[in-house]
């Protein structure tokens, strides 16, 4: 088994990182801007990176399915791998399921997604200002467990690299330098 990703799961590895971390600087930026074309299309752009994300996380899980990611330390506890495993899962899991509590949000709340100005996506609800509210406080849920499951992803892998002295996390890096 090799030691390191693939140069396609370390592409898509950072693409959707780059992708993440803008939306959620975006995503709270916004939140709080009084109404205005900018603070429409600031939400427009939101949602065509939130498809975005969603779809090169269908092909990155496609890819992990087909292409196994190297073996975790053989050092590592056994707490530890499930923990590692169990926090890969939910990353999965919420680049999936944040991007459907937004567009389901917008379709309840009654602005329809079209994908970089081009591909309306249907709405799935109609306009229900009550479960446009309660959609919003779950996608600001989910965003907040994103936020601390991330910051743990990254502890984990400053852990390994600094105090385990691994590769865990050179083999992720563009540039495997390890």
């Amino acid at each position: 088994m090799s030691t390191h990703y693939t140069a396609t799961a370390k592409t898509l590895h950072w693409i959707i990182t780059a992708l993440i971390l803008g939306l959620l600087g975006l995503g709270f930026y916004m939140q709080d801007l009084p109404l205005s074309p900018t603070k429409l299309q600031l939400y427009a752009w939101h949602k065509w990176a939130g498809v975005t994300v969603f779809l090169i996380a269908v092909f990155r899980l496609g890819w992990r399915a087909s292409h196994r990611p190297p073996a975790l330390p053989g050092h590592m506890a056994p707490l530890e791998r499930r923990a590692a495993h169990a926090a890969h899962h939910l990353l999965y899991v919420l680049m999936l399921v944040i991007p459907l509590s937004g567009w389901l949000m917008s379709s309840a709340k009654g602005f329809q997604t079209v994908w970089f100005g081009v591909l309306p996506i249907p709405d799935l609800f109609a306009k229900d200002k009550e479960l446009g509210d309660l959609l919003q406080n779950v996608h600001l849920g989910l965003n907040l467990l994103l936020v601390a499951i991330l910051l743990g992803h990254v502890g984990a892998a400053l852990k390994h690299h600094f105090i385990d002295k691994d590769d865990v996390l050179t083999r992720i890096l563009p540039r495997r330098t390890s």
